[in-house]
């Protein structure tokens, strides 16, 4: 299926458009790292508990909030869905100092049963803050070895400047996103590193259908001027660009709407990392291309 036929778009002529975009959402995001202290991560790294509790009825969430925060300091309580009238609460705290999270499932209990009305415990997860620190250093390691092994691969398969221009344009997508994150206070839980990895994945292979795509044209018009066999080589893969990104899109947008709170980071994530991946690709990783062989020809 070809949505676009014989098109003829200059996009690297409109690349400084979203090389600006891009410069504006890195600051922004670094800027709110700066403030926040890093990264906002969630009880998976942190250690804690999170309980989710139904509520026969309304549940007084103010009241909750205000007694379970004096009690244990750092707490969040959200309706599930964040939808006006839910009866369902996740509850979640850190590790309370000096205690075990057993002691702070009984003052969760404590505090829900004072609040008045019935309510059942529908699930409760605890993590030691050891055990959180151990997968959060897994997961960076896990995210470095992603990279170090997709950047070897391309530098092996077409020529290491691939490599490097795909590396930066994943690098670039991460870090927008973890921005978007800490800008959207949103916490950043084991699902949300699948999703990060998943990213990875996603914008790596993006660039890599639009290198494979200038190498043929390459071989088939060696005299052009690279930045023309680029412009060329995005409008062939235009379609098919168009009709991945937009039907994954569709099914992140459906679980960021429907998935509730325990699948909300890791799809707000995918429709992040998805918009911003496919740009990444034609605007920030061809452009790397073009300016390589400009300095190395001045070399020369």
């Amino acid at each position: 299926m070809e949505l676009f036929r014989n098109t003829r778009f200059d996009f690297l002529g409109r690349k400084w458009r979203f090389i600006t975009a891009s410069l504006l959402l890195t600051v922004a995001g670094a800027a709110s790292l700066a403030i926040k202290g890093g990264p906002l991560y969630g009880i998976d790294f942190r250690g804690g508990a999170v309980m989710d509790v139904l509520w026969n009825g309304a549940p007084p969430v103010p009241e909750i909030r205000s007694a379970l925060t004096n009690r244990l300091g750092d707490v969040s309580v959200v309706q599930a869905h964040d939808l006006a009238g839910s009866n369902e609460l996740m509850i979640s705290t850190q590790s309370p100092p000096g205690q075990d999270l057993d002691a702070a499932r009984q003052a969760i209990d404590e505090v829900l049963g004072r609040a008045g009305g019935s309510y059942s415990v529908r699930s409760f997860e605890a993590i030691g803050p050891l055990i959180g620190r151990d997968l959060r250093n897994q997961a960076l390691l896990a995210t470095a070895g992603a990279s170090a092994g997709m950047l070897a691969y391309l530098a092996w398969r077409y020529r290491w400047i691939y490599g490097v221009a795909a590396v930066i344009a994943m690098l670039h997508d991460t870090l927008i996103t973890i921005g978007l994150l800490s800008l959207t206070n949103k916490e950043i839980s084991l699902t949300v590193v699948a999703a990060l990895l998943t990213l990875i994945g996603y914008s790596m292979n993006d660039t890599i259908v639009v290198f494979d795509r200038i190498r043929e044209n390459r071989k088939l018009q060696p005299h052009e001027a690279l930045s023309k066999v680029i412009n060329l080589s995005i409008n062939q893969t235009l379609s098919r660009t168009v009709l991945t990104a937009g039907l994954t899109l569709l099914t992140a947008l459906s679980l960021l709407w429907l998935g509730g709170p325990a699948l909300n980071g890791f799809s707000f994530v995918l429709v992040a990392g998805i918009l911003i991946g496919t740009y990444s690709s034609i605007f920030v990783a061809s452009p790397i291309l073009v300016a390589w062989q400009r300095w190395a020809g001045g070399m020369r």
